[in-house]
């Protein structure tokens, strides 16, 4: 007996409801570092220069404004995880919801990578005319978590207006932000002066539902 056009009807809009879901069910992280070389990411700023080693991105200080390696695609609502060392100290920075000004300059939050004494690894800054927004000096925990010699874990959630970050599994900034960008690029920042070199690697990143 020929299947009624009601039926058909019924059945296609299974099989594309089915459809949907598996695609919804799909895998939401991504590694945004191949480990092999830098595709995905372009040099801005100045002269620090950026190179794949060992699997690792690995920035080294040099002449000029701050330099910041970045995605080439923008993020919105996301958990940014990734593992970063000195090789030697020297100030650097982790972009996120950046974006660029009219005549080129990176701007937007970054969690700080700080081998100062003052040690405000993953301290939020925004980095432009705003500064500091989520300083370390009243986290005495979050401040003793960096680890000057050995391998950093940090974890960066932003979700609207909600931004938190951790270094070595310790709770650091935790901010509620209403006048940055709410999507953006990624970046790893060397800072202008001085020396450093750093390295990051293992850059993973999960997109964020509205029920996440």
């Amino acid at each position: 007996m020929p299947e009624q056009p009601s039926q058909a009807v019924v059945r296609i809009m299974v099989v594309s409801l089915l459809t949907m879901l598996m695609i919804g069910c799909g895998p939401k992280t991504q590694s945004l570092f191949n480990g092999e070389d830098l595709k995905g990411w372009t040099k801005r700023g100045g002269e620090a220069t950026f190179m794949v080693e060992d699997g690792c991105i690995v920035g080294t200080h040099g002449p000029g404004a701050n330099t910041f390696l970045c995605t080439t695609r923008s993020y919105e609502d996301f958990e940014l995880e990734l593992e970063f060392k000195w090789d030697r100290p020297g100030n650097s920075g982790i972009q996120f919801r950046s974006h660029l000004t009219p005549d080129g300059v990176v701007q937007g939050y970054q969690c700080e990578l700080d081998a100062s004494d003052r040690s405000w690894t993953c301290g939020i800054y925004y980095e432009g005319p705003r500064g500091w927004l989520a300083p370390l000096d009243q986290s005495p925990q979050a401040r003793e978590a960096r680890r000057l010699t050995e391998w950093n874990n940090i974890r960066i959630r932003a979700k609207g207006s909600h931004l938190q970050t951790w270094l070595n599994g310790v709770p650091c900034a935790d901010l509620l932000d209403r006048q940055g960008h709410q999507s953006g690029f990624i970046a790893l920042q060397v800072h202008s002066g001085g020396t450093g070199i750093m390295r990051w690697r293992n850059i993973r990143l999960t997109k964020l539902s509205a029920s996440d």
